[in-house]
Parts: structure tokens; C-alpha cells; sequence
């Protein structure tokens, strides 16, 4: 494929979407044709799954059927939207992807992930970041900030499934996260999220520059 995949990862309130509409902006004045996604979410049958999701009222969700669920919003975005994407030789940047299920549904939840991995094989059909950013803070400061995100935009019910976890599991999603950077440091970079979020850009903009 001649296009790029960069994922941006992170737990709850680290930043990462802020800084994807950032690159993007980037992206605009530099002329280069991309597309800017998401999951759950990046199509219209994938924010059917979302809204089941992340509403809060779903908190009895299985962690099984969550997987599943995550894994049928990722084929169907792979195959609608990415997969064409990368062929037209378009950058996709998307806020989140499979790395996210092995650390949520496998490191917080406790999942097998050899049963993770694959599914994300079979969802995805072989298509893997060329670069993922993971945006790392406390997960004290991370959950403030979603916590305080979310009522701002109203959307505490709707969006704030995850965010009503325990402390203890957004620590162990944070330390997946961070074992998988550490096992893949030539596609993984690793930035602050306790940075002031020009130096961050800053940052990701030198690492996208590398590809142009």
C-alpha cells in the first residue's frame, strides 16, 4: 500500500485527539490528501457499535461482547474506509486502533490476547500503523481531564463508560501500553502528555515530517 497509517494512542483525557486535529490542520496546509478517523466509530455502522459502547448505561456489557463489538467496528472501518484509503496513497490518521483493544480489553479487562490478536488479524486483514504516537500521563490527570471533557460537552452518559472504571483499570490499560512501546520501539514513539500541548505538537509534527 502507498499510504500511511499513523494510529495515536493513549488512555482517557491523555490529549490524543486534540493533537490529531492538530496534525491534521498540519496535513491541510502541507497539500498531502489524508483522511482523519476514528474508533469505535469511523463509519456509520461503526457509530452504531460506539453509542453501544460507550453509554454508560451498558456498564453490564460483557467484556467478551465488548471485544467483539470492537472487532466488528474495526473490519468494517478497515474495509470501508482505511484499506481504500491507504490504496489512493492517502495518510490515514486515526485516533485509536488495534494496540487500543490489546491494551483495554486485554491488559484492563484481563482477556486473552493470543484470542485478541487474532481477531484484530482477522479484522484489520493485515493492515498495521506505519507509526504509532502514545500520548502517556498519570491516569489520575488523564481521568480529570476526560471526566471534565465529558461534562463539558455533555456527554457524561453517552461517552463515559470507560471513564467510569475503577482507578485500577486504567492503570493496568496504562502499563499495557506502555509494554507494547517498549516491545516495539521502531513503531512506537512515546510522548509526555504532561507537556504543554504546543510542545507535543511540536513533537508529533518533526516525527510526520519524517515521512513527507
Amino acid at each position: 500500500m502507498k499510504g500511511k497509517l499513523i494510529t495515536f494512542e493513549g488512555i482517557e483525557g491523555c490529549g490524543k485527539t486534540t493533537q490529531v486535529d492538530r496534525a491534521c490542520r498540519w496535513l491541510e496546509r502541507q497539500g498531502r490528501s489524508f483522511l482523519r478517523t476514528r474508533e469505535p466509530g469511523g463509519t456509520e455502522i461503526g457509530r452504531q457499535i460506539r453509542r453501544i459502547l460507550l453509554d454508560t448505561k451498558n456498564q453490564a456489557l460483557d467484556a467478551m461482547t465488548e471485544l467483539l463489538l470492537y472487532a466488528a467496528d474495526r473490519a468494517q472501518h478497515v474495509r470501508e474506509l482505511i484499506r481504500p484509503a491507504l490504496l489512493r496513497g492517502d495518510w490515514v490518521l486515526c485516533d485509536r486502533f488495534a494496540d487500543a483493544t490489546l491494551a483495554y480489553q486485554g491488559d484492563g479487562r484481563g482477556l486473552d490476547r493470543e484470542t485478541i490478536a487474532t481477531l484484530n488479524g482477522m479484522a484489520t486483514g493485515g493492515v498495521q500503523p506505519d507509526l504509532t504516537l502514545l500520548i502517556d500521563l498519570p491516569v489520575e490527570v488523564g481521568l480529570s481531564r476526560a471526566i471534565r471533557r465529558n461534562h463539558q460537552e455533555g456527554l457524561t452518559t453517552a461517552e463515559g463508560r470507560f471513564e467510569a472504571e475503577e482507578t485500577a483499570f486504567h492503570d493496568r490499560v496504562r502499563r499495557g501500553y506502555l509494554r507494547m512501546a517498549e516491545a516495539e520501539p521502531e513503531r512506537f514513539r512515546l510522548l509526555d502528555g504532561t507537556r504543554s500541548l504546543d510542545e507535543i505538537h511540536r513533537q508529533i509534527l518533526s516525527l510526520l515530517s519524517s515521512y513527507l
